[in-house]
């Protein structure tokens, strides 16, 4: 959710935030809008449910509309073609030894818009983003989770 506070975003979900946002703003806005004109145009609007579903969708229209200004006017983009592939950064796909559990794992780092955990797309905002952010390979980082310090040994960085 965007709070005017700086979001990390890649290319390709920016494109497609721009263009969500043009849609709704050329057509989903005007045809709500014809919606409820015509909803009004029925007469009593008190018991009337498809003037009430119509001026509902205005507001979820509405409300996507200013997230969606907000969020792109506060984004700071990063391609995954730029990511450095010496330090981890926004957009790199780390491979990493967990410690803790005795595995590799393969994370990429996105901005908090685009996390997915189960992908292991992790959020540059999360605890073991942060960490990661700025280490090269053969670093290991820490970061502290509810069950102690974790370690992470940096193995890869691609993009």
């Amino acid at each position: 959710m965007a709070t005017g506070k700086k979001q990390m975003l890649s290319k390709e979900t920016a494109q497609q935030y721009e263009k969500e946002l043009l849609d709704l703003k050329l057509v989903d806005r005007p045809a709500v809008v014809l919606r409820i004109k015509d909803a009004r145009a029925q007469g009593d609007l008190s018991e009337n449910a498809e003037y009430s579903a119509a001026k509902e969708e205005q507001g979820r229209i509405e409300g996507r509309i200013a997230f969606l200004e907000d969020l792109l006017k506060n984004a700071e983009i990063y391609s995954d073609d730029e990511a450095d592939t010496k330090r981890v950064s926004y957009g790199s796909t780390v491979k990493v030894w967990d410690e803790m559990f005795e595995e590799e794992v393969t994370y990429k780092i996105v901005g908090s818009e685009e996390a997915d955990p189960l992908a292991n797309m992790i959020s540059g905002d999360s605890p073991v983003g942060k960490a990661l952010l700025g280490a090269e390979a053969g670093q290991s980082v820490h970061f502290e989770t509810p069950g102690g310090t974790c370690t992470l040994k940096v193995l890869e960085i691609t993009h």
